[in-house]
């Protein structure tokens, strides 16, 4: 496991108009840096946070996947991210994982209730474990951070990726929900907010952060709108897990539906 540059955007998102978030985003895309791996984005960073998923679904060969895969090719980085896609007759909130050579994908697995999302959206069944310069990458959408089971690490990954619009009234949840992912599952733990106020009147405060294995705080990006890098060692977290194996001593479990 080589060291890992990635980097992750915290920035508003313009309601319910893809072409717009599609320039905005790109125009950040100028500005990672050149040894960044990997370019990790809110959930829904194309509309919003929407419950209005049959007016806003792309298909999966729309034009935001499309722009993903176009822009991972000419930047030569893996760019990911949530985006409300249709398929089979439902929609879904989908994480995009678009390298310069493949896609491959994430379904929703926790629909949150509060916001009526099981109502309009499919929820996913599979989770998904992707890699990247020897690194295992497993990510999850928002309200997912709540549900630790799902989340176990059963020596599969080592990078959890948490692209979400989580509100700023719960900002503290949001942190200590990551911190702790990030210290039970001995791994890093990334998660990426937005800010600024969305279609709905609800507000978001930022706080997108990465924790180490030991719940060390790497990167906290507060309130700010940019473009935040860090790199991540692979030699450091081999060397905590080794020297402190508590994932031997886990519980053994099976998941049903």
């Amino acid at each position: 496991m080589q060291p890992l540059t990635l980097s992750f955007l915290q920035t508003d998102t313009v309601w319910h108009d893809p072409a717009a978030n599609r320039e905005q985003i790109s125009g950040w895309l100028d500005l990672l840096p050149e040894d960044s791996r990997l370019v990790i984005l809110p959930e829904m960073f194309s509309t919003g946070f929407t419950m209005a998923a049959t007016e806003v679904a792309e298909p999966m060969d729309g034009p935001t996947v499309g722009w993903m895969r176009q822009e991972a090719r000419a930047r030569g980085v893996v760019i990911c991210g949530s985006v409300v896609i249709s398929e089979g007759g439902h929609s879904y909130n989908r994480f995009i994982w678009a390298a310069p050579d493949r896609v491959a994908t994430y379904d929703k697995r926790h629909l949150f209730r509060m916001a009526g999302e099981h109502h309009h959206y499919a929820s996913g069944t599979q989770r998904l474990v992707v890699q990247l310069d020897g690194w295992r990458i497993c990510p999850v959408i928002c309200y997912d951070l709540r549900f630790p089971v799902w989340l176990r690490n059963r020596d599969d990954y080592d990078l959890m990726l948490c692209p979400a619009n989580w509100p700023a009234p719960r900002a503290q949840a949001w942190d200590g929900l990551l911190k702790a992912r990030a210290i039970e599952n001995l791994s890093y733990v990334v998660g990426v907010n937005i800010i600024g106020v969305d279609g709905n009147g609800v507000g978001y405060s930022g706080g997108s952060v990465v924790y180490g294995p030991e719940g060390e705080s790497l990167l906290h990006a507060q309130d700010g709108r940019g473009v935040f890098t860090v790199t991540l060692s692979g030699e450091n977290l081999l060397a905590y897990r080794k020297s402190f194996p508590a994932w031997q001593d886990a519980d053994d479990f099976q998941l049903t539906e």
